[in-house]
C-alpha cells in the first residue's frame, strides 16, 4: 500500500468513528443573551454591526475604532436601531486592549486591516474571551498562523474566520449535492478571488497623499492599507473565498487535509497601467514597482487524492467571479457559466442550466433562514456567518468553522509567496491540527440548525 492510499484509508476509517455523535455538544447550556464587543467599525465592521443590532440575544457593550468618521457613522446606525449606545473606545492605536478588559465579554468581532488580525485575536484570547470572530485573513506570515492556533489551544478559545462565501446560496446547494453523491466521488475543484479591485486599491481614481507610497483619500479608504500588500508581496493574497467552500466539500481537517502546494505568478502590468490611464505617465505612483503578479495560480494536492486550483486575479479588467468548479466522477458544477452536468440525467455533452438543480438541492439552512437573511450584506451571506458565530457562542459549542480551518485556508498566502520566491517550487503544507484531522468529524452545515 503506497503512502497516499494509506492516508486515504486512514481518513475513511477514522471518519467512520467520527460519525458517532458527541454527546457533550448537546449537553451545553444556552445563554439567552451574550455580551459582544467589536474591534473595527469601518464599512465592513458596520455590516456586522447592523446584523448584531437586529438580534435580541446580543448586547453590544463596546466598539473600538480610531477613525472619527467611522465612529460617527456607527453611532448613527446604533441610534437608528433604537438599541443602547455601546461604550466607545478610540484615540490610541492600542486602545482595543483596554476595551478587552471589560468584564463579562463572551465574544469579539474583529474587522480591521489584515496585519492587525493576529495581535488582536491573541490579545482577545489572552483577555479570556472564548469566542473570536475575525475577518480574513488570519495573519501575514506562516508563524502568525501557528501563533494563533497555539493561543487558541492554550486558551481553550474558539476562533472563527468570518468567511461568508461558505454560506453563499449556490455554494451551499452545491455542497448539498456533493454530500448526496450527485456528482459521484469528488475529484477536482477550482475557485479563487477574481475581482477587479483597481478602483478599490486606488480609491476611485488615485488620490495619494503625503510622501512615499500611500494611497486613499484622507485615510478613510481600504486603499490606505490594502494597496501596499500589492506593492510588497507576490502570492495569493486572498485565498479564503475560493478555498473555504471547497474545503467543506472534501472535509479538509476532518478526514482529509492539504498535503502540498505550488504557485505561479504572471508579470505585473495591471496596476501600473491603471495609474497611467487615470493619472498620467508622470504621476508619482507610476514609478511604483508592484510585486504582485496580475494573476497568481496555486495548485494544491490533498491527502484523499483530490486536486485544487485557486486563482487570484484582482489587477486586470474583468467581471466579478469566484470561478467555482466542483467536479466528480458523475458530473460537475461550474459557476462561471451557471451550469451543471450530471451523467445519465443531463443530455449527453450538453450543459443544464444550474438554476433548477440548485433550487432542488437548496440547503436546509437557506430554507430555514432565507427570509431572515434578506437585506443582509453580500446577498444574505453575511447573516449566516454572523448567525453561526453568535449561536455557537450562545450555546457554548465549537464554531462550525474553527481555528484550524482559519489557519489552513489563510496559510495559502504565505505558502504561495514562498513557492513563487523559490522559483515555483512545491512546498509542504503544514498540518495545523497535529494529526487530529484523521479523527475529527465534519460539523459545517450538517443540518438546518446554524
Amino acid at each position: 500500500m503506497d503512502r497516499r492510499q494509506f492516508v486515504r484509508n486512514a481518513g475513511l476509517t477514522t471518519a467512520a468513528f467520527a460519525a458517532l455523535p458527541d454527546q457533550s455538544i448537546f449537553a451545553s447550556p444556552v445563554d439567552d443573551k451574550i455580551k459582544v464587543v467589536m474591534i473595527g467599525v469601518g464599512l465592513r465592521g458596520q455590516n456586522h454591526l447592523e446584523l448584531l443590532l437586529k438580534r435580541n440575544d446580543v448586547e453590544l457593550v463596546a466598539i473600538c475604532d480610531i477613525q472619527d468618521r467611522m465612529l460617527t457613522m456607527t453611532k448613527a446606525i446604533v441610534a437608528k436601531s433604537g438599541k443602547p449606545m455601546p461604550k466607545i473606545f478610540t484615540g490610541d492605536e492600542n486602545v482595543w486592549r483596554k476595551m478587552l478588559e471589560l468584564k463579562g465579554i463572551k465574544a469579539v468581532i474583529i474587522s480591521t486591516p489584515w496585519e492587525l488580525h493576529k495581535p488582536m485575536i491573541i490579545g482577545a484570547i489572552d483577555a479570556g474571551i472564548k469566542y473570536v470572530g475575525s475577518e480574513v485573513s488570519l495573519g501575514i506570515n506562516l508563524q502568525d498562523h501557528w501563533d494563533v492556533v497555539r493561543a487558541a489551544e492554550k486558551g481553550d478559545a474558539h476562533v472563527m474566520m468570518l468567511e461568508n462565501v461558505c454560506y453563499r446560496r449556490d455554494v451551499l446547494a452545491a455542497l448539498n449535492m456533493v454530500r448526496q453523491g450527485v456528482f459521484g466521488e469528488m475529484i477536482h475543484f477550482q475557485g479563487g478571488y477574481q475581482h477587479d479591485l483597481r478602483e478599490v486599491k486606488f480609491n476611485d481614481g488615485i488620490n495619494p497623499y503625503g510622501h512615499g507610497v500611500e494611497f486613499g483619500d484622507k485615510g478613510f479608504s481600504e486603499a490606505k492599507w490594502r494597496t501596499n500588500h500589492s506593492v510588497h508581496r507576490n502570492g495569493d493574497l486572498y485565498p479564503t473565498h475560493g478555498v473555504g467552500p471547497i474545503a467543506q466539500c472534501i472535509d479538509i481537517n476532518r478526514g482529509n487535509r492539504f498535503l502540498k502546494l505550488n504557485s505561479f505568478a504572471t508579470k505585473s502590468r495591471g496596476l501600473h497601467n491603471y495609474i497611467v490611464e487615470k493619472g498620467g505617465a508622470n504621476h508619482p505612483n507610476a514609478k511604483v514597482n508592484f510585486r504582485l503578479g496580475d494573476i497568481v495560480t496555486t495548485t494544491i494536492d490533498c491527502a484523499n487524492g483530490e486536486t485544487i486550483i485557486l486563482q487570484h486575479d484582482t489587477n486586470l479588467p474583468r467581471p466579478y467571479s469566484l470561478g467555482f468548479r466542483f467536479q466528480g466522477t458523475k458530473g460537475l458544477w461550474m459557476d462561471v457559466n451557471k451550469s451543471i452536468y450530471v451523467e445519465g440525467i443531463s443530455k449527453p455533452h450538453a450543459w443544464d442550466n444550474a438554476k433548477e438543480w440548485l433550487e432542488k438541492y437548496d440547503h436546509p439552512l437557506w430554507k430555514k433562514y432565507g427570509n431572515d437573511a434578506q437585506g443582509a450584506g453580500h446577498g444574505g451571506m453575511d447573516f449566516f456567518v454572523v448567525n453561526a458565530f453568535i449561536e455557537s457562542a450562545k450555546r457554548n459549542q465549537p464554531t462550525p468553522l474553527d481555528v484550524y480551518d482559519a489557519a489552513t485556508w489563510s496559510a495559502i498566502t504565505p505558502l504561495s509567496e514562498l513557492s513563487i520566491e523559490l522559483g515555483n517550487e512545491t512546498v509542504e503544507f503544514p498540518d495545523f491540527t497535529g494529526g487530529k484531522w484523521m479523527s475529527r468529524k465534519p460539523i459545517f452545515a450538517q443540518n438546518d440548525d446554524y
